[in-house]
């Protein structure tokens, strides 16, 4: 018996290490920097066959070293977000569809979940490579109501966070008006004087949203907006200046969630234009290097640290997300 008992400890002492090996890194120390870099030529053609030593990554400056890296060909895991408030009931049918076309370009080993958010968040299928199940997922989506569009990004990072060792991105469809944030821009509006109500909202300082970014950013996750073309006052008879006002700043915040992942929005002005904005989204994932850094420096002093990403050939240009907070 003391012999199998001290069998036991040592596989117990072997097995730890290894299994810290194969974890996904953000979890095994969180000062890890991820990032999803593009790299295209001054056509603007993405390029797909860069390696490790391709690329340098400085932070405030500074040289950092790699210590991980994805070629483009690495799979995704995604989660598919589906806007099924009331604001989008005219126009299930297209959103379906086009949200279609964007699974059918994805890679093979591509895991999907599908989320719908209203006044609820659903999760309709966990990650799973099977087109059956996702397509299935969209088509049953529907709901109505107001629109808990942080919530539901918070809730798609949660799931995201359980998928170790896989490169991470959310695709969301919406018009980008949360509920929550609308009402306490409105509260802030009442006590605005009417002369400075235009530009008197400051859309990136909204709470909830910068927290959702921040784990975004521990996590490397990028996450690109679609912008439906419903919401906006301006289409009213006679919209206010305060409903004017309300809507930039959720359009602006819309944008600042793709700016600050190193992805981007993409304004859907034509419903007939869906489909192929999505698969332009599915060919941007296509195209992503996931790099993994740990910063010269460690300290968590709150402060912005901007990253700067260069490619060894001067010819080609790179994107990312420009820097992160320190927490």
């Amino acid at each position: 018996m003391r012999r199998f008992a001290l069998i036991l400890a040592l596989l117990a002492a072997v097995s730890i290490p290894v299994a810290a090996q194969i974890d996904d890194p953000i979890s095994v120390d969180s000062t890890i920097v991820r990032l999803n870099v593009g790299v295209v030529d001054r056509q603007g053609r993405p390029i797909t066959d860069l390696d490790r030593s391709s690329f340098t990554v400085f932070e405030d400056g500074v040289k950092q070293q790699i210590i991980g890296f994805e070629p483009s060909t690495a799979p995704f895991s995604v989660v598919l977000m589906l806007d099924m408030s009331g604001s989008t009931l005219p126009f299930r049918q297209v959103l379906k569809q086009a949200a279609n076309r964007f699974v059918y370009a994805l890679g093979p080993e591509d895991r999907v979940a599908v989320v719908e958010f209203y006044d609820r968040i659903n999760l309709r299928n966990d990650f799973t490579t099977d087109g059956k199940t996702i397509l299935h997922s969209i088509d049953v989506s529907n709901g109505r109501g107001k629109t808990r569009l942080y919530d539901a990004l918070d809730f798609a990072l949660d799931k995201l966070s359980r998928e170790k060792g896989r490169r991470k991105a959310i695709i969301v469809l919406s018009d980008g008006v949360d509920s929550v944030a609308q009402s306490a821009d409105r509260e802030i509006l009442a006590t605005t004087a009417d002369g400075k109500v235009t530009n008197g909202l400051v859309p990136d300082t909204y709470g909830p949203m910068n927290d959702m970014l921040r784990k975004a950013g521990k996590m490397g996750v990028s996450i690109y907006p679609l912008a439906l073309p419903t919401g906006d006052p301006a289409k009213l008879a006679d919209p206010t200046p305060r409903q004017i006002e309300m809507f930039r700043a959720a359009r602006e915040r819309y944008a600042f969630i793709a700016q600050q992942t190193g992805a981007t929005i993409r304004t859907i002005n034509r419903l007939e234009d869906m489909g192929r904005l999505y698969a332009e989204v599915a060919a941007d994932l296509r195209t992503l290097y996931t790099i993994d850094y740990q910063p010269a420096s460690d300290k968590r002093d709150g402060k912005w640290h901007a990253i700067k990403v260069e490619v060894s050939n001067p010819d080609l240009i790179s994107r990312t997300r420009t820097g992160y907070f320190a927490r």
